[in-house]
């Protein structure tokens, strides 16, 4: 029998493009484009699953959920938010929601969501408003990431500051490039703590406009603003008893810097609109890939704010300084990617983990997860080979080799007589920051590696914004 879904969404190019997808994979679907229209069809049609936006121009997500389980409790439903809004991704899969998925959305990823949703039993999952819950794999999914040790220097080095820091209340800075697992270091501290039974609430502070600030981290009550059409707990009393993981904290407005810093000294909040504060007791954890030293003496961020945040630092180290750890990481990113896609790839060609170990990786983590899930995906035997591989990979592996000889060729007085303008922009780019760093970032001697004059290598640091 003919599944039946309705899509509730006012994007209305997005909603029909999505009835458009599902249509073709064998689902009779229905759309609305507000909750009012959502009502009338619900009240008129037996529907198996609802895929509705959070926020909608006359009512919410957990409005919209509450609707939805009063009709009937055995319908599933997945919620679709563009907004970081983890205290509402709490709220709906303890009031029975099956997941909570971040656009931009993934058709294919979408639809096999889906079809877990209809084939899985729908179970009673209501919880008690007294009972705590344990969030990490609300904030963390689908991209949950396993915590590995790893036997490098490196990893050595983090898990022996994850483990000093872990069972104390202290407030951590997390400083790391960007897709070097900050979050999971956050995660891991606080499983490791003494609050793990309490929630971890990962806030995404670049996602946050300065306007609705307020509102995420310290809440409001209905009609305290145009829009404020329920009471709202803030990210900080979600979090009571348990961890706040404040993620690329330097993003957040000065403004914004003052009231947290308020909030963090007197562990007070008050929600906009309530005359009433409300006691939190909290862990912060911080991450930033940016210079927040710099962003002091510039003015851009308080200095008591960051003195308050960096109580004990850790820096997460970037894939590439791991060593054989890589590969660790590589078989891991494969289950998962086995697990979601419904593959059964065994592991890495020869060739590949030769490819893998050399790589830059400059995305770090992140890009090692997308390049396996896609050779995943893209695989027709058991082992990722490498013509399953983003073709930037193996440019960047020759550029990096091209360093290595230009560097040992300047050395012996040699010309290296490779032209930077066969090279895309970039390539161009990587090739100058490898030769910068092989230098130790002496200009006179990247500009010899490069073979170029050192007026040349000027031209191209403006050009990129190579900032030394």
């Amino acid at each position: 029998m003919m599944k039946k879904i309705l899509i509730i969404e006012d994007d209305v190019s997005f909603c029909l493009m999505m009835k458009t997808f599902l249509s073709k994979k064998g689902f009779q679907v229905f759309n609305a484009f507000s909750f009012k229209e959502a009502a009338v069809l619900l009240n008129t049609e037996t529907v198996d699953l609802v895929l509705t936006d959070v926020r909608l121009p006359d009512s919410d997500g957990i409005e919209i959920l509450k609707f939805i389980k009063n009709i009937n409790p055995a319908i599933q439903v997945i919620l679709m938010t563009g907004y970081t809004d983890i205290k509402t991704a709490v709220n709906v899969m303890k009031m029975g929601a099956y997941d909570y998925v971040s656009k931009p959305i993934n058709s294919e990823e979408m639809l096999h969501t889906i079809d877990k949703a209809l084939n899985e039993k729908v179970q009673n999952t209501v919880t008690s408003e007294t009972n705590h819950i344990n969030v990490n794999s609300v904030a963390t999914a689908p991209n949950n990431l396993k915590f590995i040790k790893g036997s490098s220097k490196k990893s050595k080095q983090l898990h022996e500051f994850i483990n000093v820091v872990a069972p104390t209340n202290i407030s951590v800075l997390i400083i790391g490039d960007s897709g070097t697992g900050k979050e999971n270091i956050a995660s891991t501290i606080h499983q490791l703590s003494k609050r793990s039974s309490m929630p971890f609430i990962a806030v995404d502070c670049g996602a946050i406009p300065k306007e609705l600030a307020a509102s995420e981290f310290f809440g409001h009550v209905k009609g305290s603003f145009t829009g404020a059409i329920g009471d709202k707990i803030g990210h900080f009393e979600a979090a009571n008893g348990g961890t706040v993981f404040l993620d690329e904290v330097g993003n957040l407005s000065y403004d914004v810097q003052v009231q947290l810093l308020r909030a963090l000294q007197e562990r007070k909040v008050k929600p906009i609109g309530s005359s009433k504060e409300v006691n939190v007791d909290i862990r912060i954890i911080a991450a930033t890939n940016e210079d927040l030293l710099k962003a002091v003496r510039e003015g851009h961020f308080r200095e008591d704010l960051y003195h308050r945040l960096n109580e004990f630092s850790i820096q997460a180290p970037r894939l590439n300084e791991r060593g054989k750890d890589i590969l660790e990481f590589a078989n891991l990113f494969i289950q998962q990617s086995n697990n979601e896609l419904e593959r059964q790839i065994d592991g890495l060609s020869n060739e590949v983990i030769d490819l893998f170990l050399q790589y830059e990786w400059p995305g770090n983590l992140r890009e090692m997860r997308n390049v396996i899930k896609r050779a995943v995906l893209l695989s027709t035997t058991s082992l990722i080979e490498k013509d399953v591989l983003p073709e930037e990979m193996f440019q960047s592996t020759i550029s990096k080799s091209m360093i290595q000889n230009a560097s040992a060729s300047t050395s012996n007085n040699m010309h290296f007589n490779h032209d930077l303008k066969l090279y895309s922009s970039q390539n161009e780019e990587h090739l100058i920051r490898l030769a910068l760093e092989k230098a130790k970032y002496n200009k006179t001697k990247a500009a010899q590696i490069l073979s170029i004059d050192r007026k040349t290598l000027y031209n191209k640091l403006k050009l990129y914004n190579i900032d030394l």
